[in-house]
């Protein structure tokens, strides 16, 4: 536990340097460790409700269409991330032919909507396996978009002010996917330092876009704002565009070099993978793709970092 305590207070009461992360806290972070503290009764049940109202209210697959199903998680409760993860979903649901088979989680209700899950990875977890249960997994896709802190190593950070902390690592949310026999899978990670993941995500049907490489920060994660550089480039400008996925990503990251080199901002390098055999479910669903574009939301990200 003192390993535990010393990662938290690392990342969020300095804020400062990583580099000190012992093999205990990366071999906790990779288990998947959460702590919940001061959490009610009444609390607990009513994410289970609200949790359980989201799966039940997906669509089925439909059998010979390759089917997307979408999870946006907000796994930080500093509002930025709440706002970016609910707009998210509605970006990627339109693109992917997923209205109705979707599910958005925020930390804290940083989404402002109290009918969204909290951001959790036992949410998460619990999500996954239920899409996961829903699919034909030798049909249809999952595409994951998280965003969050992040820190070299133990991944991605999971806070809900004073009640909620935790990691979710790379083997973790590796084994949490490959567990759940998802292979089918586009993956999304705005966070820092998220290029860490990316080695343990891959494989030939797989594609992984995260902000950052795995020795860099991501910027644009101020709480006011409504996106990260990440999210405003990819999400909120790239993919509103009917146009090939590798196009937008070319697109979203010059952008995001553009407003790095006009900051005056270390780069942040963000990563793509595509696997051999993921055209295959990517084209298919790029083919009902809709023909218009839609309007971006919100505050510019370059507004702040």
């Amino acid at each position: 536990m003192r390993y535990w305590l010393a990662l938290v207070g690392a990342l969020f009461v300095t804020g400062t340097a990583f580099a000190q992360v012992s093999p205990q806290e990366i071999a906790a972070a990779n288990r998947g460790i959460v702590t919940e503290q001061g959490r009610d009764a009444a609390w607990h049940y009513a994410q289970h409700r609200l949790l359980a109202g989201a799966i039940n209210a997906l669509k089925p697959q439909r059998p010979g269409v390759v089917d997307a199903y979408v999870v946006v998680a907000g796994l930080d409760s500093d509002p930025v991330f709440g706002r970016e993860a609910a707009q998210t979903a509605k970006v990627l649901a339109r693109r992917f032919d997923a209205v109705g088979r979707t599910i958005v989680l925020a930390a804290g209700n940083g989404a402002g909507d109290a009918t969204i899950p909290d951001g959790s990875p036992a949410n998460l977890e619990v999500a996954l396996g239920a899409i996961a249960a829903k699919m034909d997994l030798r049909e249809d896709v999952l595409i994951l978009y998280t965003t969050s802190h992040g820190a070299p190593e133990v991944g991605l950070a999971y806070r809900d002010g004073d009640h909620g902390y935790g990691w979710i690592g790379p083997r973790r949310l590796a084994d949490l996917l490959n567990g759940a026999g998802i292979s089918r899978r586009l993956v999304m990670l705005s966070a820092c330092f998220s290029g860490e993941m990316l080695p343990y995500l891959v494989n030939d049907s797989s594609v992984v876009v995260t902000a950052a490489d795995r020795d860099q920060t991501s910027f644009g994660c101020a709480p006011g704002n409504d996106w990260t550089f990440f999210g405003d480039a990819l999400i909120n400008t790239a993919l509103r565009t009917p146009q090939p996925f590798d196009i937008a990503i070319a697109q979203a990251f010059d952008l995001i070099r553009h407003w790095e080199i006009s900051k005056r901002l270390q780069p942040s390098r963000p990563q793509f993978y595509t696997g051999s055999a993921a055209y295959l479910w990517l084209q298919a669903l790029e083919k009902r793709m809709p023909a218009d574009a839609t309007a971006k939301v919100g505050r510019p990200a370059i507004g702040g970092r």
